[in-house]
């Protein structure tokens, strides 16, 4: 059974907080963990000191024996500066998707053919 560190939502309605927890990977998210090892509070500015706390050797013994984080946990980790994240980069992501491919080929189609007829030359 895989080992996790990931986050467990707390917080009221609309208001959230997150424990950062070690758990095993098949228990579930507001769960049992094994372990608290931090807090992200994203209602806090970006740059406030409080938005993100970690027990830094508490981290560090967990990805040392193997613990996976959790992509958004890997980002905190990285800010931190306890964990290197490679950005991923899908240039296919950003194309739009068949249909609007195709609404956009019908349109260019028919600018096309307006700009082909030309209005009639006065006769007089």
């Amino acid at each position: 059974m895989s080992v996790k560190i990931r986050l467990s939502r707390g917080g009221a309605k609309k208001r959230p907080y997150y424990y950062v927890v070690v758990a095993h990977g098949a228990s579930p998210r507001d769960g049992r963990y094994i372990e608290q090892i931090g807090t992200f509070d994203p209602m806090l500015k970006k740059d406030d000191a409080n938005r993100v706390k970690l027990k830094e050797d508490r981290v560090k013994h967990w990805l040392s024996v193997g613990a996976q984080p959790t992509d958004r946990v890997l980002r905190l980790l990285d800010g931190a500066g306890l964990a290197k994240r490679t950005p991923s980069n899908n240039p296919e992501k950003a194309k739009p998707k068949k249909k609007a491919q195709e609404r956009a080929a019908a349109e260019a189609e028919k600018a096309a053919k307006a700009a082909d007829v030309t209005p009639p030359a006065d006769a007089a």
